[in-house]
């Protein structure tokens, strides 16, 4: 497999860590969001969203496949490497799960991702001070009910005692909240959940640091 990669990309790392956690080997080529690669007509050829993470897999001799959108990379490396699983056992626990890490991927994430970023820097003018108003703003519109829902709970995970997709959309998100400088003083029980994961190899091999 050949995964596209930018370190600090937060839907990047999310795989990053499901492939660990799998334990499927990968060559990584990174794709600097910064300088434009990502725009470029060969890699548009692979992705026409022009986004990554893009992970390309050998379809069993046929030639060469491409899948796009980290939470759809992360549910097939779930369902071709079923051990160990990144969901739980049951419907509800796995709608559960499901959720959770949607409310990173969906409601915290697209609207901070680099692109929007500069774009309130750029065509709409924002200033530094503001870009990072609106950052925190969105942040903690999302981490609040995540620290209110996972807070009954003392498992070391988001939903158990083994991460979880839930944990692996997480980590990446918090990652950014430090990198942005967000007072994480309200949110023990996510802090608690990050220590847990990044003792993991999985997880400390997959920081964008290394």
């Amino acid at each position: 497999m050949k995964l596209y990669d930018y370190a600090r990309s937060s839907a990047a790392y999310r795989v990053r860590i499901a492939l660990n956690l799998k334990g499927v080997a990968y060559e990584a080529t990174s794709i600097s969001l910064l300088d434009g690669a990502q725009q470029s007509d060969d890699y548009r050829a692979l992705n026409a969203t022009g986004l990554v993470p893009s992970l390309a897999i050998d379809d069993q001799g046929s030639g060469e496949s491409i899948l796009g959108q980290s939470l759809a990379i992360i549910e097939y490396l779930n369902e071709c490497y079923p051990d160990p699983p990144l969901l739980p056992g049951t419907p509800l626990e796995r709608a559960r799960t499901r959720a959770l890490a949607l409310q990173v991927a969906c409601d915290i994430h697209p609207i901070n991702n680099l692109r929007v970023l500069k774009y309130l820097t750029g065509e709409l003018g924002l200033s530094e001070e503001q870009k990072t108003t609106w950052y925190h703003h969105w942040l903690k519109q999302g981490l609040a009910p995540l620290e209110q829902q996972l807070s009954g709970s003392d498992t070391p995970f988001c939903c158990g005692n083994t991460p979880t997709l839930a944990d692996i959309c997480l980590i990446p998100q918090l990652y950014n909240a430090h990198r942005f400088k967000l007072d994480m003083s309200p949110y023990p029980r996510l802090l608690a959940i990050e220590q847990a994961c990044n003792r993991l190899d999985a997880f400390s091999r997959a920081h964008p640091e290394r």
